[in-house]
């Protein structure tokens, strides 16, 4: 038996406690300083979207082996908050004509043309010119799914606890602090999670300065978004950190109308000026949501910021031994911490079974 101390309650460190715990042969701590049901824009997961749009430039595993698990969940457990939702990608002109792989501030890959992962999203095809709007060249439509996060982050840790994971409240100067905070007395864990999201940047024995916020503001409201997910690989009307995309979570989760993707800002309030763009943008990509009478017939839930954990040069999963203990990392995810949850998860697994294969050899010695 194993004792795992996760660091970090957000959709990758609780993700990774139940493929933990789904394993069999762990005692599981989560230990964290938010936990589902706080709202703090340091506390990423609870503002997200979410959704499924794959942003690499090519296959990655992490996204690939993250979809089929999400499908299933929307197809046969309702109780995760998942419904799926016909995505629609607009590239304006502009883009096009500029010669560029339309990377936009959020992702490298969602916008080229013919990418990889029409392959692996159902329903991929191409729009007609007819169906385009004023200023698009081309566009793409695919099924993807809606996650309503403040009913899939409980669903994850219920399922956690199912499996007699323990969840601790905790704020931790030091990863290494972690080593006397499993829920099994006097046992010091053999392996410690690092699932802390942006605050890896500021915690000891991690330090790591390629992590920094990505501020993402969005608006939710009540209005119906008529099923579809809108995503443009632009804007006019803002800054190159600004984007429009609009998705209705499952189960009257509301529809999120976004955004922005600026990175270094830790600004955590919301701007009143980027909101009234957000959504002007929104009824303009989408008049369905107002019935074409503008944004003063959007019913607004809340105006919201959340500090999405980017990290130059891409996510971090590795083993690394801090203070005689080993750690593996699970951080960095920027805006697709939820589409690529899974796939990280399985791999955080194949580290940890790397390591008690050398804990064991080791015990013999």
């Amino acid at each position: 038996m194993s004792t795992i101390v996760v660091v970090g309650a957000g959709v990758s460190g609780l993700t990774c406690a139940l493929q933990l715990a789904k394993q069999g042969g762990n005692t599981i701590t989560v230990v964290a300083k938010h936990m589902p049901g706080d709202y703090d824009a340091e506390y990423t997961s609870p503002f997200a979207g979410a959704n499924v749009l794959p942003m690499a430039l090519e296959y990655n595993r992490w996204e690939g082996e993250t979809w089929p698990v999400l499908k299933k969940l929307a197809e046969t457990v309702p109780e995760a908050g998942i419904h799926f939702q016909t995505s629609i990608l607009y590239r304006r002109a502009k883009d096009e004509a500029a010669g560029g792989s339309l990377a936009g501030p959020l992702s490298e890959g969602l916008f080229v043309r013919n990418p990889w992962f029409k392959d692996l999203m159902p329903d991929y095809v191409d729009l007609p010119a007819s169906e385009l709007p004023e200023g698009m060249s081309s566009g793409s439509s695919f099924t993807s799914v809606c996650i309503n996060t403040a009913i899939y982050l409980p669903w994850l840790v219920g399922q956690c606890r199912a499996r007699g994971v323990v969840f601790k409240r905790a704020v931790l100067k030091h990863i290494s602090d972690a080593a006397s905070l499993s829920h099994i007395t006097g046992r010091k864990p053999d392996i410690i999670i690092n699932a802390t999201g942006l605050l890896s940047c500021r915690l000891g024995g991690v330090m790591d300065k390629k992590v920094m916020p990505a501020r993402g503001q969005v608006v939710v409201v009540r209005n119906e978004a008529a099923g579809n997910m809108v995503s443009t690989s632009g804007t006019d009307d803002g800054n190159d950190d600004e984007l429009c995309y609009i998705m209705q979570r499952a189960a009257g989760g509301g529809t999120v109308l976004g955004g922005t993707y600026m990175k270094g800002n830790w600004d955590g309030v919301p701007d009143p000026n980027i909101a009234t763009r957000i959504m002007k943008r929104a009824v303009e990509a989408c008049p369905a949501l107002t019935g074409g009478k503008g944004i003063e017939a959007l019913d607004v839930i809340r105006h919201a910021v959340g500090l999405r954990p980017y990290r130059e040069g891409g996510v971090r999963i590795e083993k690394e031994k801090i203070d005689g203990t080993w750690v593996v990392h699970n951080y960095g995810h920027g805006g697709w911490g939820y589409q690529g949850s899974w796939g990280c998860a399985f791999r955080v697994q194949e580290l940890v079974d790397e390591i008690k294969s050398e804990l064991k050899v080791g015990s013999k010695l």
